[in-house]
């Protein structure tokens, strides 16, 4: 009877969010979709872009940057204590390009995570109207900024997050990425970050683009020092205090390169998952049986019950693969990784089990080669 009974509530659940997905995304807005600026409309920006120890990507990031088609920009590359040659690379590049300016950071204050204080530091050196907060692997379309301006112009906003392709090798990291994309989804609610009455909010680190007089209100990064998903709460501090958000897709013209191999994505990972959680094992138990009935239960459900309980695990795996198949291509992710679901949950519990044991027995997270206690990061909660 339980199984039964767990097997409805399942369906009900895939059934009410499959369709909310399914019909609310639509009405976001593709950056592509979205006509360039006039010159004589668009605002100074001041483009932000962290970096330590990024000399394999920072190159050809920076260089898409560099060739923004925008009347009115400049870029500041902060070298973050880097111990490669990142440093050398953005100065090498710096003495060609009169718009590009490059700070290097050789200490990091107490109370800071390295890549927060490494935007605020950026942040306080500007001189636009407008901020964007990107990454060092982070490839644009010469178009990105007039588009991404025009929106924010013309829709009166204060905050905008824009999501690229995300690029990654290897099966067990390509059937993470899809999960992740439509779990993400779900949970964030992107339809509803615009609604000045919703709770929901939202971030990208790749793209999020703000009025430099509503980050000056809500205090920088300075409130959000010591949170490894800095994005996402950015984009809270942002709704909290009232300010304007919005999401449009950029998977045509923006792309990422997230990780290069499972092994590099299940270690950039450790700092993330038991923060987004709260450092709670509670939370941390809550999610990871969450992920089993979801993602893997419907399809072990279907070889092993019978009858009623059989078919109702089948429309669920059914309605999820229908669901996944729509709304991945949004995300620059094939429909074909939906079948690889069991295996995207089971990945999605050991990175979050081995996230919260690995902070837990050191007492904090190592990022970057700085360890940061678990105490600090545990007070600064928002």
């Amino acid at each position: 009877m339980f199984l039964l009974l767990l097997a409805a509530i399942t369906l009900l659940l895939y059934l009410a969010a499959g369709l909310e997905v399914t019909i609310r995304s639509r009405r976001l807005r593709h950056l592509i979709h979205i006509p360039p600026i006039d010159d004589d409309c668009a605002p100074r920006i001041s483009v932000i872009i962290p970096a330590c120890n990024e000399e394999r990507n920072i190159e050809s990031a920076l260089a898409s940057v560099i060739a923004q088609d925008y009347p009115d920009f400049e870029i500041i590359a902060i070298d973050d204590r880097s111990t490669d040659s990142t440093g050398a690379i953005l100065d090498r590049v710096a003495a060609q390009t009169p718009n590009l300016r490059v700070v290097h950071i050789t200490q990091l204050p107490a109370g800071w995570l390295g890549k927060n204080h490494a935007l605020q530091m950026g942040a306080d050196s500007t001189t636009g109207s407008v901020l964007l907060f990107s990454d060092a692997d982070v490839v644009m379309h010469p178009s990105v900024l007039r588009r991404a301006a025009r929106y924010l112009v013309e829709h009166d906003i204060d905050h905008l997050a824009i999501p690229p392709r995300a690029i990654v090798h290897g099966f067990l990291a390509k059937a993470f990425l899809g999960a992740f994309a439509l779990l993400f989804t779900i949970y964030t609610k992107p339809w509803k970050v615009s609604d000045p009455k919703a709770r929901e909010h939202i971030g990208i680190g790749a793209f999020n683009m703000i009025r430099t007089a509503a980050y000056q209100t809500i205090g920088g990064h300075r409130p959000i020092a010591m949170r490894p998903d800095d994005d996402m709460k950015l984009g809270k501090l942002v709704k909290l205090r009232g300010f304007k958000q919005d999401m449009v897709f950029g998977t045509e013209l923006l792309s990422v390169e997230w990780y290069a191999s499972f092994r590099e994505m299940r270690n950039g990972l450790m700092k993330n998952f038991f923060a987004a959680l709260d450092y709670s094992l509670l939370k941390l138990a809550a999610a990871a049986v969450g992920q089993f009935a979801l993602l893997i239960w419907p399809f072990v459900a279907i070889l092993v019950t019978r009858g009623a309980t059989e078919w109702l695990n089948a429309a669920t795996v059914a309605l999820l693969l229908i669901t996944f198949a729509i709304n991945a291509p949004r995300a620059g992710i094939s429909w074909v990784w939906g079948f690889a679901m069991p295996i995207a949950g089971a990945t999605a519990i050991y990175l979050m089990t081995r996230s919260a044991l690995f902070t837990l027995k050191n007492g904090g997270i190592e990022w970057r080669g700085t360890r940061y206690p678990i105490a600090q990061l545990r007070a600064n909660r928002l």
